[in-house]
C-alpha cells in the first residue's frame, strides 16, 4: 500500500510540470495595461517597436510644459534617428483633438492615443517620458520638462 501511494505521489509530481513563464518586458507590461491607436484609429502594438530604442512621451494639448519641450524633442528625434531611436508621443485626448493639434502646430511626430487615461496608467504629471532599450526594458523615467536637444541629454541617450 505504501508503495502504491508513493508511486501515485511520484507520478503526480513528475506529471505536473510547472509552466515556466518568460518574464514580460516593461514595454509588454504597458501594452497589457492599455491599447494605443494612431491618428487614423488603427491599433498600434508597442511591442512591434522592439529592436529599437523608444522614447514614449506622455503629453496633452493643454499642457504648457509639454508644448514648451516639443521643439527640443523634435530636434532630439532628428539627431537620434541614426542611433536606432523612435519617439512616440502619447495623449489620452481624442484622436481628432490630437490631429488638429498636429495640423495647427505642424509637428511631424508619431502621435498616438492611449485608450486608457493617464491616471489609470499611473501618470499624474505631464510631460512624463519613458525610455526603453531595444529589448523593451525601461531604462529611464523622466517626469517634467527637460531640454531634450541639450548636449548632455543627447549624449546620455546615445550611450543608454
Amino acid at each position: 500500500m505504501k508503495n502504491l501511494f508513493f508511486l501515485s505521489f511520484l507520478s503526480c509530481l513528475l506529471g505536473c510540470n510547472s509552466v515556466v513563464k518568460k518574464p514580460l518586458s516593461d514595454l509588454e507590461s504597458i501594452q497589457i495595461k492599455t491599447s494605443f491607436v494612431d491618428l487614423n484609429d488603427n491599433k498600434v502594438d508597442l511591442t512591434a517597436f522592439k529592436g529599437k530604442r523608444i522614447v514614449v512621451n506622455y503629453w496633452a494639448t493643454w499642457c504648457g510644459p509639454c508644448l514648451k519641450e516639443m521643439p527640443g524633442l523634435k530636434r532630439a528625434e532628428e539627431v537620434l534617428k541614426n542611433y536606432n531611436y523612435i519617439f512616440l508621443l502619447v495623449s489620452d485626448e481624442t484622436t481628432s483633438k490630437i490631429a488638429k493639434f498636429k495640423k495647427v502646430k505642424n509637428y511631424d511626430f508619431n502621435f498616438l492615443k492611449s485608450i486608457e487615461s493617464n491616471e489609470t496608467l499611473g501618470i499624474y504629471s505631464l510631460p512624463t517620458s519613458y525610455i526603453f532599450d531595444e529589448k523593451g526594458n525601461k531604462l529611464e523615467t523622466i517626469v517634467g520638462t527637460i531640454a531634450w536637444d541639450s548636449e548632455e541629454i543627447i549624449n546620455k541617450l546615445k550611450t543608454l
